[in-house]
């Protein structure tokens, strides 16, 4: 509890923009960032079986699932969802209709007319999320299209609905709701208690959908998991928090006075600041590693190359994904800390073309010659870390 009030503590004194950001996160570490990253939607199986929250057992078919698939590609291009956003919608829409797209012949006998996966009957709703045309959703054709009900649920400056009825995205600080009360917020359901049964259900189908698949390109020839390519590149801190302190190249290493080569660049920030992954990638490490501190390495495809990227010095409890996880430009990874050899909190960022064995080059060009979103140039300061550089 002292280490959270000193944090809050040094986010207030620098500043509105730095506290905002670094009190989120502390307050929400396992929050997502607004993201528009493809969450990497591969091949759908022909059936997944998962448990609900109260030990109960579901079955989805291949219909259902690529009806989750589309929600997942919805939120790929929709800025500000993320993966958070997806369970959300997918508990919503599995607490509704168990990912079907349903018809409502009682209320509406021309939704019969359109691609639909059965009959519902609750009120005069329709489809995947059961919303209402008579509460301003849409019109029957649109809510009896899986695509448009999952913009209509997102919501959102690029929702249909401008904002009313609302989306997650019109939702205040959805991100710091339970995922259960979030879907409420939504579907303004008289059973409020009903999605978060499904919150496993949601995270399992993410995890069959996201896995990595071969592709039979130059990743796979790099050696470790395919990856497909990323729909985005991205800066790793929010704008506005952080300034530039130690650059690629050789320089002297106060704690020897030896010139030595730093693989990395170093962007201080206060601690907790949230990093966010730079592409869409899968976790080939998250843990503790010698002078890196916590260190976790991310691998991605980016112009049909293997890249992997390295974010160095947080605490155990500053690391948000663990090995084997598939993540999306944005997302948030990791918060900003100071474990290893380092002399102040602060990440070191290292990104390494051809993969994780492969040489490193300079972070900051890299991202610029990427166009990385929320690039913002930062004054250069004292050095801030002191990594060995890895082979």
């Amino acid at each position: 509890m002292k280490k959270l009030f000193g944090i809050l503590a040094v986010a207030l004194l620098l500043g509105p923009s730095v506290g905002l950001v670094s009190v989120a996160a502390l307050m929400h570490p396992a929050a997502i960032s607004c993201s528009s990253g493809s969450l990497l939607v591969g091949d759908i199986p022909d059936s997944l079986t998962a448990k609900t929250r109260d030990g109960g057992s579901i079955k989805l078919n291949r219909q259902q699932l690529t009806h989750a698939a589309t929600i997942m590609t919805v939120a790929g291009r929709t800025a500000g969802v993320g993966r958070e956003g997806v369970i959300i919608a997918l508990m919503a829409a599995l607490t509704e209709s168990t990912l079907r797209m349903l018809a409502n012949p009682s209320a509406y006998p021309e939704s019969l007319g359109f691609s639909n996966d059965g009959v519902g009957s609750d009120h005069d709703s329709l489809g995947l999320f059961q919303m209402r045309h008579a509460s301003g959703w849409g019109t029957i054709a649109e809510l009896m299209d899986p695509e448009y009900q999952a913009l209509a649920f997102f919501g959102g400056p690029s929702g249909p609905n401008g904002g009313s009825p609302r989306g997650l995205l019109d939702i205040p600080g959805w991100q710091f709701l339970d995922p259960g009360e979030a879907a409420q917020a939504v579907e303004v359901s008289a059973y409020p208690d009903r999605y978060q049964n499904y919150q496993p259900v949601a995270e399992a189908i993410v995890t069959a959908l996201t896995r990595t698949q071969s592709n039979g390109g130059s990743a796979a020839a790099a050696g470790g998991p395919v990856i497909p390519e990323t729909s985005r590149v991205v800066f790793p801190l929010p704008a506005g928090t952080y300034t530039s302190t130690d650059s690629f190249g050789p320089r002297i290493d106060p704690y020897t006075g030896v010139q030595r080569f730093h693989a990395g660049s170093d962007l201080a920030a206060p601690m907790g600041t949230p990093i966010l992954v730079i592409a869409d990638g899968v976790i080939t490490f998250a843990g503790q590693r010698g002078t890196y501190g916590g260190l976790i390495i991310v691998e991605h495809t980016v112009g049909g190359e293997r890249v992997a990227s390295y974010y160095a010095h947080m605490y155990d409890d500053g690391v948000h994904v663990t090995e084997g996880d598939t993540v999306a430009a944005g997302q948030h990874i990791g918060d900003v800390g100071s474990a290893g050899k380092s002399t102040g909190a602060h990440l070191h960022l290292e990104i390494h073309p051809g993969g994780a064995k492969a040489p490193a080059v300079d972070a900051m060009d890299w991202l610029t010659e990427h166009g990385a979103a929320g690039l913002a140039n930062a004054e250069v300061s004292t050095a801030g870390c002191r990594p060995e550089r890895t082979p």
